[in-house]
């Protein structure tokens, strides 16, 4: 049976930075793949100790200012960084928790991960630009890139029925 890594926060756990969740819209399979014992839920901020809720964090490129062209990918390698709002880097607690991610993953036997978009350690299509100002760019957060690179694929969370469709394709799930 494929493992999955989820957010813990679509799980309905309020860990996110302003101490909410962000169930989404896929409850039924969710509720499924649960049922199935194939959900490990995860949350990479809170793992390495982030507390909740948090100052929102974006990433910023080398010049200390938000760019369109630099994300979590950018970070793993030293030319991007991750600051609060408040100015305080979190870069290297980000990285950390990037890591941590894997290794969990991995020690779990996931091969997916379901991750919140928009998120500097979580997003898969989307993040904030670096300014605080709400405007997105295309681009990934930190733990995305590192699973990426451990090849455990990366769905959005509006990318569940998708995800789905995989798994029920490969005989590993049962249709809704």
């Amino acid at each position: 049976m494929e493992r999955i890594l989820i957010s813990a926060c679509l799980m309905g756990r309020p860990v996110r930075y302003d101490g909410t969740d962000k169930r989404c819209d896929a409850t039924d399979t969710i509720a499924r793949w649960q049922n199935e014992g194939r959900l490990v839920a995860f949350c990479p901020e809170v793992a390495v100790g982030f507390p909740t809720p948090r100052p929102p964090a974006e990433i910023i490129g080398p010049d200390g200012t938000g760019t369109a062209t630099f994300d979590g990918a950018d970070v793993l390698v030293g030319t991007a960084r991750v600051f609060e709002d408040v100015g305080n880097d979190v870069s290297q607690r980000y990285i950390q928790a990037a890591f941590d991610t894997v290794a969990f993953a991995k020690r779990h036997g996931c091969r997916h991960a379901v991750l919140t978009d928009g998120s500097p350690s979580y997003g898969s299509t989307f993040v904030y630009d670096g300014t605080f100002t709400g405007q997105t760019v295309a681009g990934i957060g930190t733990t995305t890139a590192a699973l990426r690179t451990a090849n455990i694929t990366v769905w959005p969370e509006h990318a569940i029925p998708a995800l789905d469709a995989v798994l029920q394709k490969a005989g590993g799930a049962q249709p809704t």
